[in-house]
């Protein structure tokens, strides 16, 4: 009985991550139940890796989790102003509890179902590691909200399951007139659309 209240602490306890992003270093607290909270996982890694940001860059991370997204690209964008947003409370709480860690002043960090609660504004860079399972519906209203919110000539950036690329090559085609593939991996495909001036 001891060991199991012993394990039941331990895993409520948070887990602590260090990483080096852009040349920038975050320290990020993170929880089990939100997703890959052991480690940065691949995805947003690989989103990281081949995401341009203008220092003075009006940034949007759509569906941000812990933060990793959005707090690399406050870092990045200092001259700018970042949005961090997510459905999942624990995981705003969270990118807010990184957000002050940090000490990261040019970002917010609010809960909204997708574009639902942002006020209405422009971005230079939209990006989000789009979850496989919210259906095709949802991730075409995600494309023309973010078409909507992206001040000429931004970028909506995502990554997604390799399995996706095709179904989003379309539906950017549509929805912005292009698809251009960044890189694709494996696992993972990361592309962008640009919204046309």
């Amino acid at each position: 009985m001891k060991d199991l209240k012993q394990y039941n602490q331990q895993i409520r306890q948070d887990q602590c991550l260090q990483t080096l992003q852009k040349g920038h270093s975050l320290t990020l607290k993170t929880t089990w139940g939100l997703f890959s909270p052991r480690a940065i996982d691949a995805g947003s890694q690989m989103l990281l890796d081949y995401l341009d940001i203008n220092p003075d860059d009006d940034c949007l991370d759509l569906g941000c989790g812990y933060g990793i997204l959005g707090l690399s690209m406050a870092k990045s964008a200092p001259q700018g102003k970042t949005v961090l947003v997510d459905k999942d409370f624990v995981a705003v709480k969270y990118s807010e509890m990184n957000r002050q860690l940090n000490q990261i002043n040019n970002a917010e960090c609010f809960l909204s179902n997708g574009f639902e609660q942002i006020p209405p504004q422009q971005f230079d860079l939209i990006v989000s590691n789009i979850p496989a399972k919210v259906g095709k519906e949802m991730l075409y209203i995600y494309m023309f909200d973010a078409l909507e919110y992206l001040k000429p000539g931004g970028s909506f950036y995502i990554v997604t399951i390799t399995g996706l690329r095709q179904f989003f090559k379309r539906g950017f085609q549509e929805v912005f007139g292009h698809y251009q593939k960044i890189k694709q991996g494996k696992t993972y495909t990361v592309a962008r659309a640009i919204k046309r001036a």
